[in-house]
């Protein structure tokens, strides 16, 4: 006896068809005006439009730029950064400037910190890590010190061209960054002093001074680091004259007491008036003389917090324009009423 249909267990289980979701090719996309099977079809990345190239019908909008966010100029072999990185660093040329973070949450198993020991290795070499340390502390003191980008710049230079011939072997890592800073400093003509300096990268005097002659010598400066020396000698990058601008401001001090301080420091100098004194002890004792003789005294201990120096040499630099105020006070001055001698006081 046959059997039309077979047996319940031993037909195969028919399985249910799942319906697949996916693009479907066939469908093209054209111009509902032109309906050219083979259409032209613009997309307009700069003001997000989808456009029929052939009637000139908005097709869609918003539409999304895959291109790169910077135009590219580099050839056929050079490396395209379309999608990730930042702009490529001319100081960082040779090493790989993409990092590699690996997240401190283990559930306290440490293999965190055994990945980050692991990547550190194997991503740069002792010399590259050093270097980008060295970078970091560049950056980081100059923002601290309120120095341009400009200053960090020349900074980061002078320090990987010392790096690279050896040239402070053996020194402090903060040594040679505080040198690199400060002489970066006087190449900008942006005048800090030694003493400032010491106090930010908490370098000794002595250790500052020797890695600043070492690279002096070695880059061929002039003294004062390629600052140019003016007529009269003295070294307009450190000169009383540009440390006026900063003592003033930090004393709240109105400009016309700038500008006459200014005049009498080019007077002093031009009658030899306290001559081989540092410019930080000039331009101190020139505010304490120049306060007083406008009206607006200001005492030794303030002027002394502000320009690093004590106040008995300050008092000792306005003794030497007291003696000789009538060469450094311009009469003028006097017949508009703006100067007074009688105000200034006589120091013992």
């Amino acid at each position: 006896m046959a059997f039309a249909q077979p047996f319940p267990l031993a037909a195969a289980a028919q399985k249910s068809q799942q319906p697949a979701f996916g693009p479907d090719l066939a469908v093209r996309l054209i111009c509902p005006e032109c309906r050219d099977p083979n259409p032209n079809i613009v997309e307009e990345f700069g003001s997000g439009d989808l456009v029929c190239g052939s009637c000139g019908l908005v097709l869609g909008d918003r539409i999304v730029d895959t291109r790169s966010e910077w135009r590219t100029f580099a050839n056929d072999e050079g490396d395209d950064p379309s999608r990730v990185g930042a702009a490529s660093d001319p100081l960082l040329e040779g090493i790989e400037q993409l990092d590699t973070l690996i997240s401190f949450r283990d559930g306290g198993t440490g293999i965190a910190r055994e990945l980050q020991r692991a990547a550190s290795r194997s991503q740069s070499s002792r010399s590259e890590r050093n270097l980008l340390t060295a970078f970091r502390d560049i950056g980081s003191w100059c923002d601290q010190f309120s120095l341009p980008k400009t200053i960090s710049d020349i900074a980061k230079q002078l320090y990987k061209r010392s790096d690279e011939e050896k040239l402070l072997r053996g020194k402090p890592l903060e040594a040679v960054i505080a040198a690199c800073i400060f002489i970066a400093c006087r190449q900008a003509h942006v005048p800090r002093t030694f003493r400032e300096i010491c106090n930010l990268t908490h370098v000794s005097k002595k250790t500052l001074g020797q890695c600043y002659k070492a690279l002096e010598q070695a880059f061929n400066l002039s003294p004062g680091a390629t600052a140019q020396v003016n007529a009269n000698g003295s070294n307009p990058s450190t000169g009383p004259e540009n440390l006026l601008v900063r003592y003033c401001n930090h004393l709240d001090l109105p400009a016309n007491v700038q500008s006459i301080c200014g005049d009498i420091i080019v007077a002093a100098r031009q009658h030899g008036v306290a001559d081989g004194r540092s410019p930080v002890s000039i331009a101190g004792g020139a505010i304490y003389f120049t306060c007083h003789l406008l009206g607006k005294p200001k005492s030794s201990r303030d002027i002394s917090v502000v320009a690093g120096v004590s106040e008995g040499t300050i008092k000792l630099v306005y003794r030497l324009y007291y003696s000789e105020r009538e060469k450094l006070v311009k009469e003028e001055w006097i017949k508009e009423g703006r100067a007074d001698l009688d105000r200034l006081p006589v120091e013992r």
